[in-house]
């Protein structure tokens, strides 16, 4: 672990434990995610951190303490998962896709004017006016995914999570995607915490950096816990890995290529 970090804490995890059918999944982790800041999660298939993602939401039932400073409110956070199971054939644009959350039963009315003014809004925000009419069963992946971060923004969240935002997105939409990203982080004041296999992404967008794999194996700053000491501790010695002295962050240039298993299953 690095020295103690100084920024206030969005999130703070404290000795978790998840269990899945019996099976362990997260073992004592513990964990700070820096107020303002985006974090990167990373480890290997299986290392726990999308039901990381999922204990902070709430939808996984765990052991230990979860803390969100956030006065006398409810804490607001938005969510990007990796994928959308959706029947393709269904004739919902994505306009409606965004209204149904806040639409009134029954939901063939049409939607109310504020509703839609805010949906708008947020396509807007995320470069995909253009998508409002368009069926998300015809959307590109990269397309797809900014429908969704602008639906993780809809009710003005001081936290996102971002379950492997570039998994399905091709080269030009993940340069998009990240660009996005640095600028509402910065625009908004957001607390980020990602999740992804792209190096290149990490060394560019995260400023702190959690290595899980059932456990937190390191945390800390970027430029210090990208090496390749702690990367192969945590994926293997066995995955190809290639770091080279760069600015990190907001303003890093990709300079980092690592090569995981393609297969992408459950973690």
């Amino acid at each position: 672990m690095s020295e103690p970090l100084k920024k206030p804490a969005a999130i703070e995890i404290h000795d978790l434990h998840v269990e899945l059918g019996r099976v362990p999944i997260l073992t004592g982790v513990n964990a700070r995610i820096r107020k303002g800041e985006i974090t990167a999660l990373i480890g290997p298939n299986g290392a726990g951190k999308t039901t990381l993602l999922l204990a902070i939401l709430g939808m996984v039932p765990y052991r230990g303490r979860i803390e969100i400073p956030n006065g006398a409110g409810r804490p607001r956070i938005g969510y990007v998962p990796q994928h959308l199971e959706f029947d393709r054939g269904m004739p919902v644009t994505a306009l409606d896709f965004l209204c149904l959350p806040r639409q009134r039963p029954p939901v063939w009315l049409r939607h109310s004017r504020r509703t839609r003014e805010k949906a708008l809004a947020n396509l807007e925000l995320v470069e995909a006016a253009h998508l409002s009419k368009r069926r998300l069963g015809i959307l590109s992946g990269g397309e797809l995914q900014r429908v969704l971060l602008a639906q993780a923004l809809l009710d003005d969240p001081a936290i996102v999570l971002l379950d492997e935002p570039s998994s399905a997105v091709d080269r030009s939409g993940e340069e998009l995607f990240m660009s996005l990203i640095k600028r509402l982080k910065k625009e908004r004041n957001l607390t980020m915490l990602l999740v992804s296999h792209d190096l290149s992404m990490v060394t560019r967008l995260a400023g702190q950096v959690i290595c899980l794999n059932r456990v937190v194996l390191s945390e800390g700053k970027a430029a210090e816990v990208l090496n390749e000491k702690t990367l192969s501790g945590c994926f293997g010695a066995d995955k190809g890995l290639l770091l080279h002295d760069h600015p990190w962050g907001e303003d890093a240039e990709i300079n980092c290529a690592y090569h995981p298993d393609q297969d992408h299953g459950d973690h």
